[in-house]
C-alpha cells in the first residue's frame, strides 16, 4: 500500500494522518519480521520520545479494524503485526519464534458449503508451523 492509499484509507475511516500514525504504519511496513508492538515501540520511540505504549498498540489495533495491517497471534505470545496486506501465507518456526513469509499461492482453501451459507468470510489464513531452515542448519 502506498501512502497515498494509507492516508485516504485513514481519511475514510475518520482518522487524523498524524505525524506518530504515519511513522507506525512506516515503521511496520519496512519490518519484514512482524515485530510485536513493543519492538515497534521502541522503533517510534527513538524519534518521538513522548509516545506512549498504549498509543502504539491502539494506533495498530485501530489499523487493524480499518484492514491496514493484520495480527498474528500464537499462543502464549504477544501479538505480532504484518503490514503486508498481499494475498501470502506465514510460516512459524517453533524453534526461534521467526514468523516467515511465504509468497506461493499455490495453496488454496475451498470453503464448504455448509460453512459458507451460515457465515460471512471475508478472509482465510494458512499458517504452517515446524524448524526453520536455519535452526535446521543449525542443529
Amino acid at each position: 500500500m502506498t501512502m497515498e492509499s494509507f492516508t485516504e484509507l485513514c481519511k475514510k475511516n475518520n482518522l487524523k494522518v498524524t505525524p506518530q500514525r504515519i511513522l507506525i504504519y512506516k515503521e511496520l511496513v519496512e519490518s519484514k519480521d512482524h515485530p510485536s508492538t513493543e519492538v515497534l515501540y521502541k522503533k517510534v520511540k527513538k524519534i518521538f520520545s513522548t509516545i506512549s505504549f498504549d498509543t502504539v498498540y491502539r494506533t495498530l489495533l485501530t489499523f487493524s479494524k480499518i484492514g491496514i495491517v493484520d495480527i498474528l497471534t500464537l499462543p502464549g505470545e504477544p501479538k505480532r503485526f504484518d503490514g503486508d496486506k498481499s494475498r501470502h501465507y506465514h510460516f512459524i518456526c517453533k524453534n526461534c519464534d521467526n514468523i516467515i513469509d511465504i509468497h506461493d499461492n499455490s495453496c488454496n482453501i475451498e470453503i464448504p458449503e455448509s460453512i459458507s451459507q451460515k457465515f460471512d468470510i471475508s478472509d482465510s489464513k494458512i499458517i504452517f508451523v515446524g524448524i526453520c531452515d536455519k535452526c535446521i542448519k543449525n542443529k
